[in-house]
């Protein structure tokens, strides 16, 4: 009787030690968590300043500092956790399955993110500014981290993956603050030609919103087989482009008709007045 108590005391003091060392090791570990958060919060802090500093774009800053935050408390738990005695080879090796298995099905997403960050950090466009990505031209409405959102001037929402802008060329037509609008006429070689470039000039700088400077480009592009290739080049900021195109065209027809000046019709044989 005496050595099953004096065995049982001892079985008692073993577990009393082991849970001793166990509480030690999770105040340790709780105590690595608490300090962990707090360096956490403060390198939070400062790469957020470094990262405004540096002008990375409001809709990119609070992603990227989810990402580092939620990397660097893990990085803490697992150093917790490796305090605790956990033996942690099995638990990274799934992890990084886990990983590879979610980026390989998720390699297009990627592909767009990785885009989305390079353009909201090198900002080849901006909310507000009309661009033309391919053929499709529009407004930029919103730039998220997978895609782009243009508005044509139909109306027309455009949902761009961020993938397609970087791998295509991108024109942007509100980086200089002007846009030229491109009339193109044909006038037939009968009509005098300096007559009809100064009823052009006179005309398109009477147009609402055409801009004085840089001043509109009219002249001769080319010689058809039976009139003139007329350009007419005025300038105007981005956001007038459609309104004014509608009232050039609108002007010149007034102008030409006014004048009665000819233009070609469609077969390229006969002649009217310009609008019959």
């Amino acid at each position: 009787m005496k050595e099953y108590i004096n065995s049982l005391f001892h079985f008692t003091r073993e577990d009393i030690n082991l849970a001793l060392s166990y509480v030690a090791k999770i105040a340790v570990a709780v105590l690595v968590v608490w300090i962990g958060l707090k360096i956490v919060k403060k390198l939070h802090q400062a790469i957020e300043k470094v990262m405004i500093k540096a002008g990375i774009s409001d809709n990119i800053r609070p992603f990227l500092l989810n990402i580092i935050d939620v990397s660097l408390k893990a990085i803490v738990f697992f150093i917790a956790l490796s305090v605790m005695g956990a033996d942690l080879s099995g638990l990274v090796a799934l992890v990084a399955a886990v990983g590879f298995a979610v980026g390989m099905s998720l390699q297009g997403s990627l592909g767009n993110f990785a885009s989305g960050l390079l353009i909201l950090t090198l900002k080849p466009y901006k909310v507000g500014d009309w661009i033309q990505l391919g053929d499709k031209f529009g407004r930029v409405e919103e730039i998220a981290i997978f895609n782009t959102k243009v508005i044509t001037p139909g109306r027309k929402v455009l949902i761009v993956p961020n993938s397609k802008v970087t791998d295509d060329i991108v024109t942007n037509y509100s980086e200089k603050g002007v846009i030229r609008l491109e009339i193109d006429l044909h006038i037939p070689y009968e009509e005098d030609w300096k007559e009809v470039k100064k009823i052009l000039e006179n005309t398109i700088k009477q147009v609402d919103k055409v801009l004085k400077t840089p001043e509109p480009e009219i002249g001769i592009a080319d010689f058809d087989s039976h009139s003139l290739f007329v350009m007419v080049r005025p300038y105007v900021k981005p956001d007038d482009y459609w309104e004014v195109t509608f009232t050039a065209h609108e002007q010149l027809k007034k102008a030409l008709h006014e004048h009665n000046i000819k233009v070609p019709y469609s077969e390229g044989i006969e002649y009217g007045k310009f609008g019959k």
